[in-house]
């Protein structure tokens, strides 16, 4: 992508296919008037002396016959999303008219935008940041209300703001290391080395906060893989149903029924959970039911939580063990599951104790579901809601991009040499050197360094059209 030019673009900011409407967007100098040689419009106004961020009405014209009536919306320069001339077109949403539109609008020497081309524009004309114009393409792919709320929270400049408190604190301290080796004959200190400890102490402490929240930011941002696993007949594919409240996976009294992994995402409280109903564990000749449950083992290790099903009648309690031991991976948090507990008279105390017994240290509890108890399922899914939320101060500053978080465990490497410096008693100028990398790795969030153009084209290519 050229960053550096500023002819004019299209896009259709619309989803593509048969709708009511189709908006396209036209940005860079001369737009208006390039808009202005093919529209007519209502009352014989010119398109050129209209007032930025009004809307009018009028007709589309190709070779002077009328192609589509249109709604006309201006935007001029600086005050629109990209800082330059905007035009939106509301027009008629047939595919026809939305080939025909671009192809007029190309002739003239239009352009179509690359995928994220108007957000880096409204990037480089200093609208956004950089971490406010990746977090647009978070607010338009967001799936869950957790999810948006961050995006939004980002966008308006949340992470920008932290970002940028920090490095004022760092670079003034920079700035009187500086003017301390402009006195260096005179052994003048200007920058109070006590209080640049605390400084380095609390910025510390705050990038080690943000990276923190990255691992809930993640999965708030995915979602958070739940798989659920047992022998044949336990009753997966029964609570999968039961979750989504539709019969997404074929249930069959047959053992070994479900031979591939089914997947499907269910939002509780506004978290985006991604469940994987996977094949039952057992040993069997049968080819087709051997891959199945290999891949299912491969799927398991991909899940933050597991949900071990089992039936009580079916089933020993060193049989469960051996299974979850088998499918327990570093990270993950265990959920043991009784299901068909209507079919049970009374939960057996004993059994559970020895399930607990043998999975010391991964499970402290049984949890009892049946699929035609609303309560039990109702139970399951507010303990998942809790685990996902549990330590997080969900008005506090969430970290969901990889690439702010590999910048930030970097900062905290520099900031740490700091530090060092400071005990060893370094010179100021070495001092500084650190320092600057700090600032580095901190400005790349925000965007607040010479930015290499691949990186730009990386992250922005990332967009869809039209954004």
């Amino acid at each position: 992508m050229d960053v550096a030019n500023n002819d004019i673009i299209i896009a259709p900011i619309t989803a593509a296919g048969a709708s009511a409407v189709t908006v396209f967007r036209l940005s860079g100098a001369g737009s208006i008037a390039c808009c202005a040689r093919c529209l007519r419009l209502a009352g014989k106004k010119r398109l050129e002396e209209c007032p930025s961020h009004s809307v009018h009405f009028g007709q589309l014209l190709l070779d002077k016959t009328v192609l589509d009536e249109v709604l006309v919306t201006l935007f001029h320069a600086p005050r629109s999303y990209t800082g330059e001339e905007v035009v939106e077109l509301s027009c008629h949403g047939s595919p026809y008219l939305r080939q025909e539109v671009l192809a007029l609008f190309l002739a003239q020497g239009v352009r179509m935008a690359a995928p994220g081309e108007f957000t880096q524009r409204a990037f480089l004309n200093g609208k956004l940041d950089l971490a406010q114009a990746e977090a647009v393409a978070d607010v338009i792919a967001s799936e869950s209300q957790a999810a948006h709320r961050v995006a939004l929270h980002q966008m308006r400049g949340g992470v920008s703001k932290e970002m940028e408190a920090l490095r004022a604190q760092l670079i003034e301290f920079t700035a009187l290391l500086e003017l301390e080796l402009d006195f260096s004959e005179e052994e003048v200190e200007f920058a109070d080395r006590t209080a640049f400890q605390d400084l380095l102490a609390a910025i510390r402490k705050k990038l080690l906060e943000l990276s923190a929240s990255f691992s809930y930011g993640n999965v708030l941002k995915t979602g958070i893989p739940v798989a659920i696993a047992g022998k044949p007949n336990a009753g997966k594919s029964s609570l999968l149903n039961a979750l989504l409240k539709e019969d997404k996976a074929l249930v069959s009294n047959i053992p070994g029924t479900t031979r591939d992994t089914i997947e499907d995402s269910l939002t509780m409280e506004g978290i985006l959970f991604r469940f994987m109903d996977t094949a039952g564990l057992r040993e069997t000749e049968d080819v087709v039911e051997t891959m199945g449950i290999a891949k299912a083992r491969e799927q398991i290790q991909k899940a933050t939580i597991l949900l071990y099903l089992f039936d009580r009648t079916a089933v020993r309690p060193n049989e469960v063990a051996i299974d979850v031991h088998s499918l327990y991976r570093e990270g993950m948090t265990v959920f043991l599951v009784e299901s068909k507990a209507d079919l049970l008279e009374n939960p057996d105390p004993d059994f559970h104790a020895a399930l607990v017994h043998e999975l010391k240290g991964l499970v402290t509890e049984v949890h009892l579901v049946s699929v035609v108890q609303p309560t039990t399922l109702k139970t399951l899914q507010q303990t998942l809601v809790a685990l996902a939320k549990a330590g997080i101060d969900e008005n506090a500053l969430v970290i969901t991009n990889a690439r702010h978080y590999e910048a930030l465990q970097k900062a905290l490497v520099a900031v740490d040499a700091v530090a060092n410096d400071m005990e060893s008693g370094l010179s100021g100028d070495l001092l500084s050197v650190d320092l600057k990398e700090a600032l580095l790795h901190m400005g790349t969030i925000t965007g607040k360094i010479d930015m290499d153009q691949d990186i730009l084209g990386t992250i922005f290519g990332r967009f869809c059209i039209g954004k």
